[in-house]
Parts: C-alpha cells; structure tokens; sequence
C-alpha cells in the first residue's frame, strides 16, 4: 500500500509545486477531507498543509478591502468585532460553520472548495461582492465567488492550483448586510434554503445598489439580480421586499428530496430573501446614524 505525504509548505510557489504531484490535496482546516476520506470519496497521497503560508493565513482589514486568506479559521473571524461591525451578515454565515470546536479549524476558503450547494458562506460571500484570488502553475487570476464552483463538488479551480484568499471591498457607511438559513433542526445541521443580501443606502434612505444571492436551491449558489432591482430605488418598503421575495423563488431552481419539496423551497427562498433584506436595511440605516 502507497504511503501517503504530509506536507507544510511556507511558500505560495512551493505549495503550488507541491499540488501538481499525483494525489496531492490541499489541507486547509481538513473538516471536509477527512469526512471525504472516511467516505472513499477522497483518497489523497500528498497533504499539503497550507496553513504556514502568510498569503492564506493572513486577515488584514485595509483602507479599502478586507483580505480574508482562505485558510484563516471560522474562529478568527467570527471573534473579530470590526469584521463584524462591517459585515455583519458574513459572520452570521461563518459561524453557522460546525461546532465551536470546528470553527478553530475550518476556514471559509475550505468551505467554499467543498462546493456544496448548500454551503452557508457561499451565498453570504456573493452578497458583500468577494473576489476569489488563485494561484498556480500559470500565475494568479481572480473570479467572483457566484463564478467559483461549478457544480456541486466542483470548481473552477484547475490542475496545481489553489484559493489564496478573498479581496472584499469595504462597505461604504450606509451599508450592511445579512444571511439567514432555515434548517429542520436548531442548530448544527444543513440550510435547506440560505439566503444573502446586501444594500447600500443614500442619505435619504433609499437603496443605491443591492446583491441577493441563494443558497442550496440549485446545484450552485444563484445571485438573484431580478431581486436586487426590485430593492434598489426603495426605502425597503412592503412592496419592494415582496417584489424581491417573489424574484428570489422564481430564480430558485431546487430538487425535491427528504429534506423539503421544491415548492416549498422554493417558497422558503423567497420568504428568507425578504426578511434578510428587512434586516440588511435596518443595519445600513444604523450603521448611517453612527457614521
């Protein structure tokens, strides 16, 4: 039996040397591989263990970004106050990650490489406007989150390469956002629907721009844009959030299985669009009044 390699790169370029070997997977936090190995899904010969590599570890809040390094832990982000104050609703997102013990080694970077349909960050990721950085064989090249995975386990990640980070513009000062789940169970399971928003407000009060993004209703995550039309030019009135919810399930493209019926996830989606947004502008209002 084939030995496997554990590997713990302090370099971009050595890390990328390291993934073009047969078998070679990336650990990150390693609470997805290790459930993929258990399962045979999985069958690495080289660990790559890339959590000594500045580049991914690094959380750095500059003057017009967040840099969030793919395998910074849940942990570190959601104890960070100002990432908090700034984007609320991606904290909501990341501490849904596992169990308080998980979170000190699962990253959003894993969590989006796992592409699963349902992957909570993913959809909260789309709304603030992440960018994904990767870097490999033929240099770096960035890609929206939405345009990440590809399909359910897949992304668009190529022989060699990896997720550095995430660049995540800095929300102006009437702006914030929310992720909301629905789940069978209190805590510590799957979102049958996830949903994401994002707003930004004028002076006055009324929408400028806004993202809305849904997760586990189709086998990759979906940026409603019908949704956020329906929301910008609007103080976040009755009618604008309804117009949203009823875009939302109509872009919702989900399956029937043990977990809920189409319809009625599809109905879900719009009702957590509508009530995320409610909560977005509530947040932009505030965070406007404390600016």
């Amino acid at each position: 039996m084939e030995q496997a390699r554990y590997e713990a790169p302090s370099s971009l370029g050595r890390a990328i040397e390291l993934l073009g070997q047969p078998g070679a997977r990336v650990l990150a936090g390693g609470t997805d591989l290790l459930v993929q190995m258990r399962s045979g899904r999985a069958v690495p010969r080289v660990f790559v263990d890339v959590k000594r590599i500045p580049e991914l570890a690094r959380l750095e809040l500059g003057r017009d970004e967040l840099w969030l390094g793919a395998a910074v832990p849940a942990a570190a982000i959601v104890e960070s106050a100002e990432v908090a104050r700034l984007w609320p609703g991606l904290v909501e997102a990341t501490d849904l990650i596992g169990s308080t013990q998980i979170q000190g080694r699962a990253s959003v970077g894993g969590n989006l490489c796992n592409a699963s349909p349902a992957a909570d960050t993913t959809p909260a990721l789309c709304a603030v406007g992440a960018l994904c950085v990767m870097a490999g064989p033929n240099g770096e090249r960035v890609v929206p989150v939405e345009r990440f995975p590809t399909g359910p386990g897949a992304t668009v990640l190529g022989p060699g390469e990896l997720l550095v980070g995430f660049r995540i513009p800095r929300p102006p000062a009437r702006a914030s956002d929310a992720y909301l789940r629905f789940i069978p169970r209190t805590e510590m399971d799957i979102a049958v629907v996830g949903a994401g928003v994002a707003v930004a407000l004028d002076a006055s009060g009324r929408c400028t721009s806004a993202r809305v993004a849904l997760g586990a209703v189709a086998p990759t995550v979906v940026v409603v844009t019908e949704a956020a039309a329906a929301l910008v030019g609007s103080r976040g009135e009755a009618a604008a959030l309804a117009a949203a919810a009823e875009a939302a399930s109509r872009a919702a493209r989900p399956i029937s299985d043990k977990r809920g019926t189409a319809e009625y996830r599809r109905r879900v989606a719009g009702v957590l669009a509508r009530r995320a947004a409610t909560a977005a502008f509530e947040r932009a209002r505030a965070h406007g009044a404390t600016a």
